[in-house]
């Protein structure tokens, strides 16, 4: 193939023995001019309800063939989803798609918003604007188109068999590319928020005790000592109690 050209998002564009030819989604033969016959455009619709993603080939300016992939949903993705609704957790569905495709995919893992036919560049804009109504943003993602993104959120989460970029960009990666240990990781952060907070706490009665104690006289420094040992010492039982935290398959 010569004059070789990558349309990021699109497809792609060369020349075959003399011959114009052109692989590519819906959007890319807009722009350039096809024209899709209504069979074609029917059996384009019916793949893409399918939840499907259909490629178009052209030659010197003629649809000459149609590719359909799509990715295998995983076993575990549709109640990895409903985990996060019960936990409060706004799921989003952040894909470079048509819409149809991503509608069909979005109702077969219950997910209610969509996102769709995203430019690989525009994934990070998409997550700064959410930032910006006030949302803590999670990414997941396994692409290179995936990593500005995953950079950009306020956690990224790389699946442990995606793109290398995407796992050297991502804040925690999912080793056994389990979908479920999102969930996993969100009960892990938030029950470590709780100790911390615990740990905050006990150490302000300490503090709020002892000091005034010691103040007027009243302490001797010897058990001063012993209090703020024992002080660091609940916060070192409580924080290693996270060692034997789990999230048990019914908590799922």
């Amino acid at each position: 193939m010569k004059q070789f050209q990558a349309i990021p998002g699109h497809g792609i564009r060369g020349e075959i023995n003399g011959d114009r030819v052109i692989l590519g989604n819906r959007r890319l033969f807009h722009q350039q001019h096809y024209v899709l016959n209504p069979s074609a455009e029917d059996e384009l619709s019916r793949l893409e309800s399918d939840g499907k993603t259909a490629m178009l080939v052209g030659r010197n300016g003629v649809v000459v063939g149609m590719v359909a992939v799509a990715d295998t949903l995983k076993p575990e993705a549709k109640e990895a989803i409903a985990s996060l609704s019960r936990e409060k957790v706004q799921v989003i569905l952040l894909t470079g798609d048509n819409q149809r495709t991503a509608d069909a995919i979005a109702r077969q893992l219950g997910i209610k918003q969509v996102i769709a036919e995203v430019l690989p560049g525009d994934k990070a804009q998409v997550v700064k604007d959410l930032q910006k109504r006030g949302e803590v943003v999670a990414m997941v993602g396994d692409g290179v188109n995936d990593a500005p993104a995953l950079a950009t959120a306020d956690i990224g989460i790389a699946i442990g068999s995606g793109a290398d970029v995407a796992k050297e960009t991502g804040g925690i990666i999912l080793v056994k590319n389990d979908v479920r240990d999102v969930v996993a990781a969100i009960r892990l952060s938030r029950a470590t928020m709780v100790k911390i907070k615990q740990n905050l706490f006990w150490a302000f009665i300490y503090n709020a005790i002892g000091l005034p104690i010691a103040a007027l006289g009243f302490l001797n420094p010897i058990i001063a000592a012993a209090a703020m040992a024992l002080s660091s010492l609940s916060v070192i039982v409580n924080s290693s109690l996270l060692k034997g935290f789990k999230v048990k398959p019914s908590m799922i």
